[in-house]
């Protein structure tokens, strides 16, 4: 496993390739009270064994069951991992956040959050009334960094003001056909000794090469996403292909193509879901994969011919649930 350089509140270094829990405790991907309590758990564990150290979750992923099964999974073996966790910004005003974040950490079974999150930016309550709840978190030892998810760049840096101290992180949809946080929020991460940590990193799996036409998904999550159109997924072909030669070429697969892509930026980190613990060996292979110049350059390429119908490469949020 690789790591970042990044200095962490708690001293925990964050892999490159972390585990996103979303799937924990979640019925819209098919994952019942079986999979909580068998492969969740093994999939925690293996990760940890093969030095997975980023584990990330939220309130609102099962309504709080994605952290308890984190937290009971995890175990002892919470000194290895770097916990990061979301507060839902219903009303997230200081006073809340602070009594959300002590429920999280509740439920998660631990003394400290290592990375505590502003799920989304609320449009009423500012950052101003937000973050000197997060300061406080901190200053009691419950949180050790703060971070936020699909910020702009320009509230990003709101909330490190509104913080007084650096936000360490902002979690958005980062992937070869969401490539919007090359613009501006990597530069600042890497000028500034941040993080971007890329969610959907496989654009909920599009980048597997699993899918086409003739085999569309049947997960309820994935079969409303508009990348999975008939029309979107002919063009997605091209690009498609390209991850195919690359991987060929590696004797990889797509999906470890693409997510080696992602993790090849400075100071960017990807989260995938991982339904099984063989797909999670594969995910966490894609740390150790390089990418050559040429091959970088070969997927750049196709990524900015990729046009799917409906404005989706511009659009700021497709609906994903995250």
């Amino acid at each position: 496993m690789r790591y970042l350089d990044t200095t962490t509140a708690t001293g925990r270094k964050i892999s490159k390739i972390g585990v996103g829990t979303w799937q924990f405790g979640s019925k819209e991907w098919g994952y019942g009270d079986e999979y909580a309590t068998g492969q969740a758990r093994e999939i925690v564990h293996r990760a940890l064994d093969l030095g997975v150290t980023l584990f990330d979750t939220a309130e609102m992923y099962g309504f709080g069951k994605s952290e308890r099964i984190l937290g009971e999974a995890l175990g002892d073996r919470r000194e290895e991992a770097y916990v990061a966790s979301k507060i839902f910004p219903v009303w997230p005003t200081g006073s809340v956040t602070q009594q959300r974040g002590v429920a999280s950490a509740d439920r998660l079974g631990v003394r400290t959050m290592d990375l505590y999150q502003v799920h989304q930016p609320n449009p009423v309550v500012r950052d101003s009334s937000t973050m000197p709840g997060m300061a406080s978190l901190q200053r009691t030892g419950l949180v050790g960094d703060v971070g936020v998810s699909n910020y702009s760049l320009e509230r990003w840096k709101k909330a490190d003001e509104a913080l007084g101290a650096p936000v360490l992180s902002n979690q958005v949809q980062y992937s070869l056909v969401r490539r919007g946080p090359e613009d501006d929020l990597i530069p600042f991460a890497q000028q500034n000794d941040r993080v971007v940590i890329a969610y959907s990193p496989l654009a909920q799996g599009l980048l597997s090469g699993k899918f086409d036409a003739q085999n569309r998904p049947r997960n309820g999550v994935r079969r409303y996403n508009p990348l999975y159109t008939l029309e979107n997924l002919e063009r997605a072909r091209p690009l498609l292909r390209v991850l195919r030669d690359v991987a060929d070429a590696h004797g990889a697969a797509s999906s470890q193509v693409a997510l080696a892509w992602v993790v090849s930026h400075p100071n960017v980190v990807a989260i995938p879901g991982a339904s099984s613990v063989e797909q999670l060996e594969k995910n966490v292979a894609a740390a150790e994969l390089d990418l050559s110049p040429d091959e970088i350059a070969a997927l750049d390429d196709a990524s900015a011919l990729y046009d799917p119908v409906g404005g989706l490469r511009v659009a700021k949020d497709i609906v994903t649930g995250h």
